[in-house]
């Protein structure tokens, strides 16, 4: 019998994988919304506390795309993984230990660095796992795991919370983190093919030999369809992002709905509808491309908005539920749809994985400047408007998507060799 770790495991390759998903949800994430909680319990300031989470924020948008080029340039994917996990551990130990402020924008920092390399890590390594032909199954299978183990982990949180204190939710994360590479180190290192890991496909030489095609980053960032969808993406997230914590505070201010139960039930909420919005997204694109899937995205954002233009006018609080379910529809499609419109568009670049951090960070700066948008329209012409805005900026995107020529399809833009599957009937 044999004993190799790379052949013996307790999980098969997918099952770990699944494993993977569902326990660095929330790590990928490190404190969240614990994060001010805690530090307002150390006496910190609102705006000292706002600093320190837009520090780390920077520091991973600014890290997303050289993280991209090191998962697509390494063969060590399953480390990358581990070590970006202990990263987040350690800094969220380190905030624990020393409240400083100084030690908590490194930690921040820190922590927004080693999220920025797990998600192309973990996409990568599936598309290592599966090939470009299983992508889009396994891709709604990983985000249905990745909403289970955000509702798991803000269950948990909020139970080990109230029992025990802050100091629980450090261990939950602790512990969440160790399971994670557990799960990582459970994939066998064989079972993972690098070349189709970083979307790459084989090309002859003058000898007739094979060789990896790479492209230029110049001319990858110049990829048209690569734009768009950057494009688009910033945008659905420019209007998107602040749309939840505005509510939060626009339903506590006029409806006085108590801040505990609100947060608990729009993560619960939006959580649930991103699973089967996942796999539903997941079986379009395996069909039909994700074009479908894009507009049906960039549709439920202005129905969002004007949902909860209505809840603030009237004071309804029992439209949070109609609002975070239309999020989890946005958010769990595009969850799917992100990864799965790179990965055709960069087909046989053998940059994937760099594509991603650029797309990644299009929708980072469009969440970025969210709360500044919604924030000055709330203040000059109320919350109503500012969720019509908020909502309206997706027919940007729509218009964006459309005249960049709608990327996203059945097949290649780039006719690499990587097989694509084909839609149903074809």
């Amino acid at each position: 019998m044999r004993s190799s770790p790379s052949t013996v495991a307790l999980l098969s390759p997918l099952a770990a994988l699944a494993a993977l998903n569902l326990f660095l949800a929330d790590v990928r994430d490190g404190l969240g919304p614990f994060l001010g909680v805690f530090l307002q319990e150390k006496s910190w300031s609102p705006s000292e506390i706002g600093l320190v989470m837009t520090l780390g924020g920077l520091a991973g948008m600014a890290a997303t795309m050289p993280m991209g080029a090191l998962v697509d340039a390494s063969r060590a994917k399953r480390a990358i993984i581990v070590i970006g996990s202990a990263a987040i551990l350690a800094a969220s130990m380190t905030i624990l230990a020393l409240p400083n402020f100084g030690a908590v924008a490194v930690a921040q920092a820190v922590n927004g660095i080693a999220a920025a390399v797990l998600l192309p890590a973990i996409a990568g390594l599936t598309l290592g796992l599966v090939g470009p032909a299983g992508f889009d199954h396994q891709l709604g299978r990983n985000e249905a795991f990745n909403h289970a183990g955000n509702i798991l982990a803000a269950v948990l949180a909020g139970v080990l919370g109230w029992w025990f204190g802050l100091p629980a939710v450090f261990a939950l994360l602790g512990a969440m983190a160790v399971l994670g590479a557990l799960s990582a180190l459970m994939i066998p290192a064989d079972a993972i093919d690098h070349e189709a890991a970083r979307g790459g496909a084989s090309t002859p030489t003058v000898a007739g030999e094979a060789r990896p095609g790479r492209e230029s980053i110049g001319g990858l960032l110049r990829e048209p369809a690569l734009v768009t969808a950057a494009i688009t993406f910033g945008l659905f997230h420019l209007g998107n992002a602040a749309m939840l914590p505005l509510f939060g505070q626009a339903m506590v201010a006029t409806a006085g709905a108590d801040p505990s139960a609100l947060t608990a039930t729009t993560v619960v909420v939006a959580q649930a509808a991103m699973i089967p919005m996942a796999l539903i997204a997941a079986k379009l694109g395996q069909q039909r491309g994700y074009r479908l899937v894009l507009l049906l995205a960039l549709a439920a954002l202005p129905v969002r908005g004007v949902i909860a233009a209505a809840a603030v006018h009237y004071g309804a609080f029992w439209a949070l539920v109609p609002v975070q379910l239309l999020d989890g529809v946005g958010a769990g499609l595009l969850g799917v749809a992100t990864p799965g419109v790179v990965a055709r568009i960069l087909a046989g670049s053998g940059r994937f994985n760099f594509g991603l951090g650029f797309v990644m960070t299009a929708q980072g700066i469009g969440a970025s400047l969210s709360t500044l948008l919604g924030g000055v329209v709330a203040q000059q012409l109320g919350y109503p408007t500012a969720f019509l805005v908020l909502g309206g900026v997706a027919l940007l995107a729509a218009g964006a998507y459309f005249i960049g020529g709608c990327p996203g399809g059945t097949g290649s833009r780039r006719g690499g060799t990587v097989p694509l599957p084909e839609p149903a009937g074809a």
